[in-house]
């Protein structure tokens, strides 16, 4: 770990710029692409009274809002279309963009950095929020 992750007990975490971190080992991710993923974000934010969990944001292209979920709690489940899951399921290999917590990350930044190893964003209110807002 480097100075810029001090302190963050985080193994996942890399030590600087970004790494692809497979989906489905330590966490899955629902990423949701545009305004629809800040708007998304924001309401997770009011859902659970403040940070909902590990989220980053993308600043080019697709402009994609990945939310960091349990591992294993994704698939299966009818998501809404606008909606990527990232898994592990049977017969898939998906991948994850992670940033280092500082430094030069460009395009992607923490919109809510991880606080704790093991605490992510609660799948559930994701899924209820994301057809909340998404249908």
């Amino acid at each position: 770990m480097n100075a810029l992750n001090r302190g963050w007990k985080i193994d996942w975490l890399p030590d600087a710029g970004f790494q692809l971190r497979k989906a489905g080992v330590q966490f899955d991710a629902v990423r949701v692409d545009g305004e629809q993923g800040r708007e998304l974000a924001d309401l997770m934010e009011k859902l659970v009274g403040g940070e909902p969990g590990p989220v980053v944001t993308e600043s080019n292209g697709r402009r994609g809002v990945y939310f960091l979920v349990p591992a294993g709690s994704t698939a299966g489940r009818p998501w809404p279309r606008e909606v990527t899951t990232f898994n592990a399921a049977t017969g898939r290999v998906s991948y994850v963009p992670v940033p280092a917590i500082g430094g030069d990350t460009w395009p992607l930044m923490w919109r809510y950095p991880p606080r704790v190893a093991g605490r992510f964003v609660h799948t559930l209110i994701l899924f209820n929020a994301a057809y909340a807002l998404l249908s």
